[in-house]
C-alpha cells in the first residue's frame, strides 16, 4: 500500500508540481501551506503536528527568508516520516548560503532515507518567481556578465523529487539539476523575448543591477553582498541527473519560453 507523503509549500512552484505528480501517480499526497489543505507555518509550531500526522515521507522545503528549523525534522522522525527530499540549491557552498547549508546537514543527520535535490535557477523564475516584473517592464539587470548558468524547469525538478519520495535508488543521494544546455542570462532573456515577441532588454554589469535594486527600493548594503555573491558564481556545466532520475532528457530552456511566453503575443 501507498503511504502518505506530505509536500510542503503546495502552493508554490516545486511543490504544486511535486504534490500533482504524486497524484497523478496515485500516491496519497497532502499538501500543506498557509493556503494548502494543511494549513502549515513555520513560525507556528502548531500546524506542525497535524500536518505531519500519518506521513511516511516528505518534500521539505522553506521559504527563502526562513531556515529549515531543525525542531521540525525531529518532530518528524519522532512522527514516522522516514524518506525526505530537500529542496537545496546549486551552488550553494560558492554562495555561502548558510541557511541551505544548514538544512542539508540537518537532513543528512536526520536518520531517515535522505535526498538532496541542488536546482540550478529555476525558469520558473521569469514568470512565477522574483524576475516576472522585470520582464513585464522589458529589462533585467543580473551581475553575472555572460557567465552561462544551468537553468532547469521547475517540472524537471518535480519529476526528480517525486521519483526520490517513490521509488528506492535515491536514498542518500544529492542531485544537481540542470537543463540540457548552459544559457547566459542575455540568451535566456533573448528567448524569452523571441517566444512573447517583445524586444527585452538585459544588463550583467554590477552598475546596472545597483541601479535595478535602488529603483525597487533595496537597502545599499544588502546590494553590495548579493553583488559579491554573484561574483562568486562559476560558469555552470550541465548534469545528466533529470535523465538518470527521470529516464527522459531535461526541457530545454526555448520550450519553457515557448511553452509559457508564446502565448502572451
Amino acid at each position: 500500500m501507498d503511504r502518505l507523503t506530505l509536500v510542503l509549500g503546495a502552493t508554490g512552484s516545486t511543490g504544486r508540481r511535486v504534490a500533482a505528480r504524486l497524484g497523478a501517480r496515485g500516491h496519497p499526497v497532502r499538501r500543506a501551506s498557509r493556503r494548502g489543505d494543511v494549513p502549515f507555518d513555520w513560525t507556528d509550531r502548531d500546524t506542525w503536528r497535524p500536518a505531519l500526522a500519518g506521513a511516511h515521507g516528505l518534500y521539505l522545503m522553506a521559504p527563502h527568508e526562513l531556515p529549515v528549523d531543525p525542531a521540525f525534522l525531529h518532530e518528524a522522525v519522532e512522527q514516522g516520516v522516514r524518506r525526505v527530499v530537500l529542496l537545496s540549491s546549486r551552488g550553494v557552498e560558492e554562495m555561502g548560503d548558510e541557511r541551505l547549508l544548514a538544512a542539508e546537514e540537518e537532513v543528512r543527520a536526520s536518520g531517515t532515507d535522505w535526498t538532496i535535490v541542488r536546482p540550478d535557477w529555476f525558469a520558473q523564475n521569469f514568470d512565477e518567481g522574483f524576475f516576472r516584473p522585470a520582464v513585464d517592464a522589458g529589462r533585467l539587470a543580473v551581475p553575472l556578465g555572460d557567465t552561462p548558468q544551468g537553468f532547469v524547469d521547475a517540472e524537471d525538478i518535480a519529476a526528480v523529487a517525486a521519483t526520490a519520495l517513490t521509488a528506492p535508488g535515491h536514498e542518500g543521494r544529492t542531485y544537481e539539476l540542470t537543463g540540457p544546455r548552459a544559457l547566459t542570462f542575455a540568451e535566456a532573456f533573448a528567448l524569452i523575448g523571441a517566444a512573447s515577441g517583445r524586444e527585452l532588454v538585459f544588463d550583467g554589469s554590477p552598475e546596472g543591477y545597483r541601479a535595478q535594486q535602488e529603483h525597487l527600493g533595496a537597502p545599499a548594503g544588502q546590494t553590495e553582498a548579493e553583488i559579491a555573491a554573484f561574483a562568486r558564481v562559476r560558469p555552470a556545466t550541465t548534469t545528466d541527473a533529470v535523465a538518470a532520475v527521470t529516464g527522459r532528457t531535461p526541457i530545454d530552456f526555448a520550450d519553457y519560453a515557448t511553452r509559457v511566453w508564446g502565448v502572451v503575443r
